[in-house]
């Protein structure tokens, strides 16, 4: 843990107000709604990238080479989120957190929208995929900007004691997003054919996205302004103001190794969530022969598991610690990484449901306090960029590349052992930056602190 941060939860300036529980619950389920609703556009690209965007924009006379580059520009859009991580992390450290929230989701709308009304490749030749790219792209910036403003204004408003539980109500926007995504999808395949389905049906989903957005629009420029954080934003400005030196400079020259640290501890989790939801789509339909409605069923079912997992891991972080919850879904995946795959490859239907649901545990323990302690590794000047780096490293490396690493393994392989060992791998990466991590923690508590953290809920373990 980077020593020269102090926990967040620093007290509010003397001018601003104590929030009230009323506010600070208003500002919480504001950024959970604005979460799920850019999880939700943001998924919608996996599901159609597994299922059909292939044929339409990459056609090949391969199967897998369609899906291949489908996947290839799903992953585009993890290369992309750094960037937003970096753009909205320079001007919510200096200007605030809710400017840039409001910007990333109407960039994510518009994208969205875009990708759902974009002609493919038999109608407008190479320009289809083109376009579908640079739409993808925008995706990634919106997300990579979202993720940090959300999660800080969760966080940040949290009670004392409880910052692991209020930053896991914007980290159930993604199980709340997936199970949007896969209920949108389900029913667009419900009420058209297959091939009405390929036509336009896919479609749909897409302009849901934007429907919802409307919704979280509302919310963070009509509900969410509450006096108690406009002064907040009116404070940090000035401050902001008063510095020459750029919140990313400080990151990269004093505090880049604990970025790296908790990309590098987060990215077993992102790749096996992006595995479990579209990979596996892809691997059961494709090769398992598997009905699409049944496994995307399936994911809806796992997926509605975190909007409890998440809060209790994250819940129980607040009492313990939360490097040690972080650790013990780590250690998880590793462990279940071969059992699960073994059950998936039976074909079955209920094995697959067995299969993704521990996955799923470990993955909600982990992602549970992940938000309050990537918020806790920076002071708060550098907060929203250092936290939205690591956590947007991670993306890149784990989740952006694991459907495509997936893919690219079976055909390679020919077995799912080859998914199970990157999984494992990854995982052990995660286990080595978490030792350091609570090394670091335990090096910084030995030195008397110049100001006592005002939060109890440990950073790390003890």
């Amino acid at each position: 843990m980077d020593t020269a941060a102090q926990p967040t939860g620093t007290p509010a300036p003397a001018s601003a107000p104590v929030p009230s529980d009323r506010h600070r619950r208003r500002v919480a389920t504001s950024a959970a709604l604005a979460s799920a609703v850019e999880w939700y556009d943001y998924f919608v690209f996996g599901i159609a990238a597994a299922l059909v965007l292939g044929d339409l924009y990459f056609p090949s006379g391969s199967s897998s080479a369609g899906v291949l580059a489908a996947f290839a520009t799903f992953a585009v859009g993890f290369l992309a989120r750094p960037v937003g991580g970096i753009i909205a992390g320079h001007f919510g450290d200096r200007h605030g957190r809710k400017p840039m929230l409001v910007l990333a989701l109407t960039l994510m709308g518009l994208a969205t929208t875009g990708i759902g009304l974009l002609p493919t490749y038999e109608t407008i030749g190479i320009a289809a995929p083109v376009l579908l790219v640079l739409l993808r792209v925008l995706q990634g910036i919106a997300v990579g900007a979202q993720w940090g403003g959300a999660m800080l204004m969760a966080t940040e408003y949290a009670p004392e004691g409880k910052r692991g539980l209020y930053g896991s109500l914007v980290q159930l926007g993604v199980p709340i997003g997936v199970v949007s995504a896969n209920t949108v999808f389900l029913i667009a395949g419900a009420v058209t054919s297959d091939s009405t389905f390929a036509a336009w049906g896919w479609r749909v989903p897409f302009f849901v996205g934007f429907l919802v957005l409307g919704l979280a629009w509302y919310i963070h420029t009509r509900v969410e302004e509450t006096p108690e954080f406009r002064e907040a934003e009116r404070t940090l400005a000035e401050q902001e103001k008063s510095e020459t030196r750029s919140p990313l400079r400080t990151i990269l020259r004093k505090h880049l190794g604990t970025v790296f640290l908790a990309g590098g501890s987060f990215a077993v989790n992102t790749a096996t969530f992006y595995i479990i939801i579209t990979g596996v789509l892809d691997y059961a339909t494709r090769e398992l022969d598997m009905k699409r409605s049944a496994v995307l069923t399936v994911s809806l079912c796992v997926s509605l598991t975190q909007l409890v997992l998440i809060p209790a891991a994250a819940a129980l972080s607040d009492r313990i610690g939360r490097l040690r919850i972080y650790a013990a879904g780590a250690v998880g995946l590793l462990v279940w990484a071969i059992p699960m795959f073994l059950l998936i490859d039976t074909g079955s239907l209920l094995w697959l449901g067995v299969g993704t649901f521990v996955t799923s545990c470990f993955l909600s323990i982990m992602y549970g306090p992940q938000a309050a302690l990537f918020a806790e590794l920076f002071t708060a000047e550098m907060r929203y960029t250092g936290a939205s780096l690591g956590y947007q490293i991670a993306a890149v490396f784990g989740g952006g590349l694991a459907p495509f690493m997936m893919v690219l393994l079976l055909e390679a392989t020919g077995t799912s052992m080859a998914v199970s060992g990157y999984i494992i791998g990854l995982a052990v990466i995660a286990l080595v930056s978490i030792k350091i991590l609570a090394s670091r923690a335990a090096a910084a508590a030995t030195v008397p602190a110049a100001v006592p953290a005002p939060d109890p809920a440990p950073a790390a373990d003890h």
